[in-house]
């Protein structure tokens, strides 16, 4: 049995979980999510709570468990509270900007490039700080990786679009490999 997947998962009073035949539909104040699970994963309901089980003992379908159940608390929680992530613009001159329900990148190329957000995920940019939220937590970070793919932050400079927590490590450039502490005469 899977650690993470016998845990069971907490539904808050405003969030309304039906459950069909091989899938589950989870509907809260920011909207609704439907996911079909493979039949050998079962979810049940019972006192506010959702319990993910397995019916058969096969390595496949164990394997399973512990994702299904990890995959509804993400649906649960994105339609109560929603996900977000930050992405921050590091370069002179690279902007972001929101037209409609499009992020504009202008990050050095000949063109401006355009990321339409998919539906129930909404762009918002301050400064240089995007902001994608959602409530579907893998498509927030879909859309956030395609948004980063655009102008990954480079190793010499750190210039480019990354997440808001992430380190780059820099690479040292020519002059420091040729050698510190020699002059040129």
């Amino acid at each position: 049995m899977s650690k993470i997947g016998k845990i069971p998962i907490q539904i808050p009073e405003s969030v309304e979980v039906v459950i069909d035949e091989g899938g589950v539909v989870v509907k809260g104040s920011k909207g609704s999510l439907v996911r079909k699970f493979p039949r050998a994963v079962q979810v049940t309901k019972d006192d506010g709570k959702l319990v993910v089980s397995v019916k058969k003992k096969d390595k496949t379908i164990r394997a399973l468990h512990g994702t299904v159940r990890s995959i509804v608390a993400n649906m649960v929680k994105g339609v109560s509270e929603g996900w977000t992530k930050q992405m921050e613009l590091v370069g002179t001159g690279y902007r972001a900007a929101v037209e409609g329900n499009d992020l504009v990148l202008t990050v050095g190329f000949i063109r401006p490039v355009k990321i339409t957000a998919p539906s129930d995920t909404t762009f918002k940019v301050e400064k240089s700080t995007i902001t994608i939220s959602g409530i579907d937590k893998e498509v927030v970070g879909e859309v956030a990786a395609k948004i980063r793919a655009v102008r990954p932050p480079e190793p010499y400079q750190g210039k480019g679009i990354r997440y808001k927590d992430e380190i780059i490590k820099k690479k040292p450039g020519k002059a420091a490999k040729a050698g510190e502490g020699v002059q040129g005469s």
